[in-house]
C-alpha cells in the first residue's frame, strides 16, 4: 500500500511538460483531505532527493506563484525549469493559471 508521499509523487508524475498544478490540485489527486492537505503535498515534494525524476518544479501555488522553500536558490531553480518548459511568468512572478492548469482537457493541448 502506498503511503502519502508516493500518492503525492506518483500524482506529480503525471502532470505533462508545460503545465503545472496546484498543491491542492495534488492533494485532491493525491486523495489526501482536510486543511492542512496542500502542505502535506509541499511535505512530500520537500521528501524528494535532489536528483529525483518527479517533476516537482510543476507544482505551485493557488496564485500561480513559485512558494518559497527552505533552500533561497530552489524557487529560482523551478523557474529556471519552467522556463524551460515553456512556461512564461508574468512581470510580478505569477504564470497564467488559466493557460497553464493542468486538466484531464489539457492533458493533448
Amino acid at each position: 500500500m502506498e503511503n502519502r508521499n508516493q500518492r503525492v509523487w506518483r500524482w506529480v508524475q503525471e502532470i505533462p511538460l508545460g503545465h503545472v498544478a496546484t498543491y491542492g490540485q495534488v492533494a485532491r489527486g493525491a486523495g489526501l483531505v482536510g486543511r492542512g492537505a496542500a502542505r502535506q503535498v509541499g511535505y512530500a515534494l520537500a521528501a524528494l532527493s535532489r536528483d529525483t525524476r518527479v517533476p516537482w518544479h510543476r507544482v505551485v501555488n493557488v496564485a500561480g506563484r513559485i512558494s518559497a522553500r527552505s533552500d533561497p536558490d530552489r524557487p529560482h531553480f523551478q523557474r529556471i525549469l519552467l522556463e524551460a518548459e515553456g512556461i512564461e511568468f508574468g512581470l510580478t512572478g505569477t504564470l497564467d493559471l488559466s493557460r497553464y492548469a493542468w486538466t484531464e482537457n489539457s492533458e493533448n493541448a
